[in-house]
Formats: C-alpha cells, sequence, structure tokens
C-alpha cells in the first residue's frame, strides 16, 4: 500500500498462490475421500461384489473337478475290464456260459444283490462277505451289470472263484426281459434325456451347467434304479439283502434274514439327527403333492445295505407306488436328484429301523467318523466322492478297502 508493487514479484505471488490453492483442494478432496461414509461403503461393496464372483467361479470349478475326479474311471480299473475281456476273447473256451445252479433260486440260502460296473468294487463286496461268513457255502451272490462290463465280471469271477463255497451269478440288464421303455419309467426318461443332449445347439456354452446335467443323468442310469425291481428280478425269493458296490462287509451278517421286520418291506439304518437328513432336505416340500402324502419332520434312511422282505414288497406294491412318484417327477418337481428320493417316497412308512451297528455311513467324504463305530460296525460305507479305489480316497479308511482286494 505503500507504493507500487513490481509486475514481476507480483505475478510470481500469484503463480504461488495458485499453487498452494490446488494443493490445497487436492488434500481436501482426498481428505472428503477418505471421510466420505457413503463412498466408503459403495467401494467396500464394489470389492465385496468382485470377490463373491471369484469365490462362485472358485467353486464352480472346484465343484467340476471333484465330480470329475470322483465319477471318471481310474486308467487301472478301465485296463482291468479290458483285460478280462481280451482273456474270454483269446480263450472263448475256458469261459463259456454254464446252466443256472439251482442254489440261485433257493430261498432257504442267503441272497445277496449287487448292482455294479465296478469290477473290483463288487470283487471287494464278495470277499469281505465271504471271510466273515460262518457258513460262507449258504451265500449266493446276484451280480448285475452292463452289457458292456459283464464279459468281465464273468471272467473274474471264473479265474478267481469265491472262497468258501459261495455262489455267485452274473447277469446283464438286458438279461431281463421286463426292463423295456413301456414299462420302465426310467428307461423312457433316459431315452428323452439322450435326445436332448443330442438336440443341444451349443454344448460348451457352460462347461459347469453340462455337469451338472450328466451328474443328473447318471442318476437316472438303469443300474441305480433296479433295486426297485428286485421282487420281479428275483420271484422264488423270500428275502434278498441289497448291498452298494462301495461297501465292506466286517462281521457275519446271516443275523439279518431272521430279525423281525414288523411286517415292513425295508429294514434300513436312519440317519437323521436333529433337523439334518430329514424328508425335507431331500423332497421338495413346496410342491403340493409331497405336502399331502408326506411328513416333512420324517427321519431318512440310507440306501447301501437293505433287508427287503420281498413277499412284503409284493403285498405293499412298491414297484407300482415307485413308477408312480417317479413318472410324476419326470420334470424333477418334486426331487432334484439322487437315487435315495424315489427310494424315500416308495418306502415310506414302510421302513423298519435297524440298529445303527449294522451300518456305518461316511467313509466317503468324513474323515472324523468314529473309529469305535468303525470297528463295532457290521459294514461300513463309503459312502460320498472319495471312494477307496480312487487317489482321493480318505488315507486313514483306506485299508479297511484294500485288504479284501485280491491283488
Amino acid at each position: 500500500t505503500e507504493g507500487a508493487v513490481d509486475e514481476e514479484v507480483l505475478r510470481q505471488f500469484e503463480k504461488e498462490v495458485k499453487d498452494t490453492v490446488k494443493v490445497a483442494r487436492l488434500m481436501i478432496a482426498e481428505a472428503k475421500e477418505s471421510y466420505d461414509n457413503q463412498l466408503k461403503i459403495q467401494k467396500l461393496k464394489d470389492t465385496i461384489f468382485a470377490v463373491n464372483e471369484q469365490f462362485v467361479k472358485a467353486k464352480k470349478n472346484g465343484a467340476m473337478a471333484s465330480y470329475v475326479a470322483a465319477k471318471s474311471v481310474p486308467k487301472s480299473l478301465h485296463c482291468l475290464a479290458m483285460r478280462l475281456v481280451g482273456e474270454r476273447i483269446a480263450n472263448p473256451e475256458h469261459y463259456k456260459d454254464e446252466e443256472p445252479k439251482p442254489e440261485f433260486e433257493d430261498p432257504t440260502l442267503y441272497h445277496y444283490a449287487i448292482f455294479s460296473d465296478n469290477v473290483i468294487a463288487v470283487s471287494v463286496v464278495v470277499n469281505s462277505v465271504v471271510k466273515n461268513a460262518n457258513e460262507p457255502w449258504k451265500h449266493v451272490f446276484h451280480v448285475v451289470t452292463d452289457r458292456m462290463i459283464v464279459a468281465a465280471m464273468k471272467v473274474w469271477f471264473k479265474m478267481r472263484p469265491v472262497q468258501g463255497g459261495a455262489h455267485v451269478e452274473v447277469k446283464a440288464i438286458e438279461d431281463f426281459s421286463f426292463f423295456t421303455p413301456s414299462y420302465v419309467p426310467v428307461l423312457r426318461q433316459l431315452e428323452s434325456a439322450k435326445s436332448q443332449t443330442s438336440n443341444s445347439e451349443d454344448q460348451t456354452e457352460n462347461a459347469f451347467k453340462d455337469v451338472a446335467k450328466f451328474a443328473n443323468f447318471k442318476d437316472l442310469s438303469m443300474l441305480s434304479h433296479l433295486r426297485f425291481y428286485l421282487p420281479e428280478m428275483y420271484p422264488e425269493l423270500h428275502r434278498i439283502l441289497f448291498l452298494d458296490d462301495d461297501v465292506v462287509v466286517q462281521k457275519d451278517l446271516t443275523d439279518l434274514w431272521s430279525i423281525d421286520l414288523d411286517g415292513e418291506v425295508n429294514g434300513a439304518v436312519e440317519t437323521c439327527f436333529g433337523s439334518f437328513h430329514r424328508y425335507s432336505h431331500y423332497l421338495n416340500f413346496s410342491h403340493p403333492l409331497i405336502r399331502e402324502n408326506f411328513n416333512p419332520k420324517s427321519c431318512a434312511w440310507a440306501y447301501g445295505m437293505n433287508i427287503f422282505d420281498l413277499d412284503a414288497w409284493r403285498r405293499e406294491k412298491c414297484t407300482e407306488q415307485y413308477h408312480y412318484w417317479q413318472n410324476l417327477n419326470e420334470d424333477g418337481s418334486l426331487w432334484t436328484s439322487g437315487i435315495l428320493p424315489p427310494g424315500l417316497a416308495t418306502f415310506y412308512s414302510k421302513t423298519k429301523p435297524l440298529d445303527k451297528s449294522w451300518h456305518v455311513l461316511g467313509l466317503g467324504y468324513n474323515p472324523s467318523v468314529s473309529m469305535d463305530g468303525i470297528k463295532n460296525a457290521a459294514v461300513i460305507h463309503f459312502s460320498g466322492n472319495m471312494k477307496p479305489w480312487l487317489d482321493i480316497a480318505i488315507n486313514q479308511y483306506k485299508h479297511l478297502w484294500t485288504k479284501y482286494v485280491d491283488n
């Protein structure tokens, strides 16, 4: 105010002021960003969304990898079946089909049904039964497989006869003439599923969906659904013990044939505890038919070791019941997938609970199964994806299965 200010100094001063204001604005903007809650919340939401997208993708990839690892046939097992077929082709005179033994229809003996396309798995089930049986010569095994494996299965049991005088009958599904699409709902549904697959325009659009469809397709396999036709397959028998191919028998099972089922059709171990493994877990109770016919709190039971009273089955017309529910579920509205839901529907109020020591499950997915429970069990079941013949098997249980493998 006391005189003229040099213009050069003024310009320099103006520039410094502008720079200072610019820095101050940037600092204010950064500070505002740091303390702007709405902006922070939005950024957090964006981060959570991005991480969730990655998680869902990783979960799908993991599910696909797990499914492929569990369901693919290991090369060694595939090669075994091929070598057994090769043996039959090379020496046909050694493997001629024999006349059925009278023991196959003798109702006074102990009969087992095993439906599988896994040669080694079936041999382990049979070996474990026979080695723990008090009178092995009284045990009869009815093995049914598909036509691709039946030759290999027959050669195996011809080359390695079962010890103790036990009897093994090996058949293909096609040997039972009544399995036709006009009678069996699953065969019709299989044909429908195949036609839909062949008509698909872009099968590579979503690989995970394809794997899921394949899983459902496997659930529709005729081999899985044979268990609903036991009285027709074995008309001369009164009782039969159904065994899955992923079980190991550790004790003599003959007491199962003398258990009083109180007129029920199916003797099985129940799996519910608390609110888990109830009917509501397996069936769609939003569907009116399911709501009207079943109690959502009813206890579910396990497949894998089931003693069936075939006379009671015929009396109750359980196969017709199965056809009724399976036909209604063609669109998947009553249950999504699996072989247990149609069993729960078919044998609802027709199942007698057995003592849990008869059948211990979970060795194919649960590393925390009680070792005391396993030791005391008559049958242990490698239910789950980690089958004992796979590399992904749970190591602490694997020896329980491998000791019955005929190396």
